[in-house]
């Protein structure tokens, strides 16, 4: 009896096994090293001794400057910046930088002496003889959502145009990797600049196809590159089909993995094949054409398709962003504005205001390398609860395009799209006669159209106005300070639903071309006119000759198409004030916008108007 007892205590009091034993160790050290954590990473306890002095040792061949260490440090990394692409413009050079740029870096573009043709040994020859040239930078804009435009000056005489770019004060060992890595400079006479997913399509703009302006052209000429990497070699390629094609613009089918996924089509390059008058739709990838014949005719025809299909060299990339993404007719806004500008920033003010107050409720301003603090006014309308943002398009002579642009943009936010410059005002003649507010009155007119099975388009004609005797921009604005116009009207500017466009999105910047079983319709001057503020006083009006922003318009500085509406009458090509420039355009005085403006917009007691005031 007694030694069953003993049996039974010793199971009850038996002593942990081996086992047993680590595991519980184990957990006491697991919860002593958690322990040990919280303390260090406690604020209450800093390590803060003078025995510790954290040490970073750096090769001599790290890409990382003495400034990036101690930027790191202090929680901002400074990465060196990759050029992705060069564009070589007639009065600039654009570089394509990945990712944002820190506004308060002061950047340089590096120039190297053209040495010989390999670009290694033009950075290392130009190190070691000191012979780089630093020039600061341009201007520096955001572009799209992973990319970064910068523009440098054209590169002096004997110098490359393979730019490097910088932080001021960093070595060089700091910025010139990119180029070891990438030393393409592409010409803007023929490239892929700009592309865009629409649906189940892409589309893709182009300079350089030379197509016949204003016309439809044939799709079946050209297909659709999409790829990473370098296509040559170790990068993915996919072709499509083109569905239509018009002046800069072609539409390609999406690839069907993109289709499916479109958010992760994230910078995936695209680019134009142009088959030129061969079938090249049913032949096989350039990369994929390996056939070898016998046969020298076989081997000639072989070697001009394959010439034929060599893709245009391409900085476009796929951006998915949200502002191309559907809503429903509800949510739209009834009437959004669009334009491109350059250095036009003092006339966005009144332009805005004005406009916003006849009922325009959004707006899209495609800035065109502005470098006259444009960003600083947009930023003062927002503040204003203007709904105004602001598009960067560094593309020269590209409005037609960048119109197109701006309406698949559009097109998911509003049911109607004014294009129009900022020196172009609508005016509602009769409304003003009978003494009727004007307020709204731009949004209700297209209103009534916007369920319209047949209309799509609503045209006005434009008056264009001259100096009118001033020598100085007038100082409340020009619907008040110019007065005297031309007998005849001249053009027009339309408002579209951009629902209803041509898939070519093909336009002359004054109308588009619509979808079949859609037209236009003329508003009678009676009710509608824009003013369009064309000859201002000189010095405003002389800018006009440093580039039109418009593909097929004769810059003013080219003897050419002389007698054309798009040009000032007698003036030369020179910007020279002509003798009495103040009293030329002034064939009838017009002060009927300038009395519709004072009447409805001007303060009772002093008579300003609402884009003379400071921002308080």
């Amino acid at each position: 009896m007694d030694s069953e007892q003993r049996r039974k205590r010793k199971r009850i009091y038996r002593p942990y096994s081996r086992a047993q034993f680590l595991s519980v160790r184990s957990l006491i050290l697991c919860l002593s090293f958690l322990v040990c954590l919280l303390f260090l990473s406690s604020d209450r306890f800093p390590i803060r001794t003078p025995s510790f002095h954290p040490v970073l040792s750096v090769p001599s061949f790290s890409i990382l400057s003495k400034s990036s260490i101690h930027d790191s440090f202090h929680g901002k990394l400074r990465l060196p910046l990759r050029v992705e692409d060069r564009v070589l413009f007639p009065d600039h050079l654009l570089l394509l930088v990945s990712g944002k740029i820190d506004q308060a870096d002061k950047l340089d573009c590096l120039y190297y002496n053209v040495m010989n043709d390999n670009p290694s040994e033009i950075v290392e020859e130009s190190k070691e003889k000191d012979d780089i040239v630093h020039q600061g930078v341009l201007s520096v804009d955001e572009y799209d959502g992973f990319r970064s435009v910068v523009r440098c000056p054209i590169p002096p005489r004997n110098y490359s145009a393979a730019v490097a770019l910088g932080r001021r004060g960093d070595g060089v060992d700091y910025y010139t990797r990119s180029l070891r890595t990438n030393h393409t400079v592409h010409s803007w006479d023929r490239m892929v600049y700009e592309a865009a997913i629409d649906g189940k399509t892409a589309v893709v703009f182009v300079k350089g196809l030379n197509l016949r302006p204003h016309r439809e052209s044939d799709p079946t000429q050209f297909r659709c590159q999409f790829g990473l990497g370098n296509w040559n070699k170790d990068g993915f390629v996919l072709m499509t089909e083109a569905v239509a094609a018009a002046q800069e613009v072609v539409r390609c089918s999406l690839p069907k993995s993109i289709r499916n996924n479109p958010d992760k089509a994230q910078g995936i390059r695209v680019t134009v094949v142009h088959g030129g008058e061969t079938d090249v739709e049913r032949e096989p990838m350039p990369s994929a054409v390996r056939t070898h014949n016998s046969r020298s005719y076989d081997n000639r025809r072989n070697q001009r398709r394959h010439k034929e299909n060599v893709a245009m060299p391409s900085v476009a990339k796929l951006y998915n962003s949200k502002s191309y993404q559907k809503k429903g007719e509800e949510g739209k806004y009834e009437l959004c504005a669009c334009t491109m500008l350059w250095n036009q920033a003092p006339a966005l003010r009144e332009w805005i205001t004005y406009h916003a107050w006849l009922g325009v409720e959004r707006w899209f301003i495609y800035d065109n390398n502005s470098d006259d603090g444009i960003q600083d006014v947009i930023e003062e309308l927002d503040f204003q609860d203007y709904n105004v943002s602001r598009h960067t398009w560094p593309w020269i002579k590209t409005q037609e395009a960048g119109f197109s642009h701006c309406a698949l943009r559009a097109r998911n936010e509003c049911k109607w799209v004014g294009f129009f410059d900022v020196d172009e005002f609508y005016y509602f003649p009769r409304h003003h006669r009978r003494g009727s507010m004007g307020q709204n009155l731009l949004r209700s007119l297209v209103a009534n159209y916007s369920s319209s099975r047949t209309i799509a388009e609503i045209r006005t004609a434009c008056h264009s106005f001259g100096p009118s005797g001033l020598s100085s921009p007038p100082s409340q604005g020009v619907t008040v300070g110019y007065t005297c116009r031309l007998q005849s009207p001249e053009r027009h500017k339309s408002f579209v639903r951009p629902d209803m466009l041509n898939e070519t999105l093909l336009n002359v910047v004054h109308h588009f071309q619509l979808r079949r079983g859609f037209r236009y319709l003329n508003v009678p001057e009676s009710s509608i006119i824009i003013n369009h503020y064309k000859y201002q006083v000189w010095e405003t009006f002389r800018a006009k000759f440093f580039r039109r922003v418009a593909t097929y318009v004769v810059d003013w500085q080219e003897n050419q198409n002389q007698g054309s509406k798009d040009r000032a009458p007698g003036l030369g090509t020179e910007a020279i004030e002509p003798p009495n420039w103040r009293l030329q355009f002034c064939e009838v005085w017009d002060t009927g916008l300038r009395d519709f403006v004072l009447a409805n917009l001007a303060d009772p007691v002093t008579g300003g108007l609402p884009w003379e005031k400071a921002l308080l």
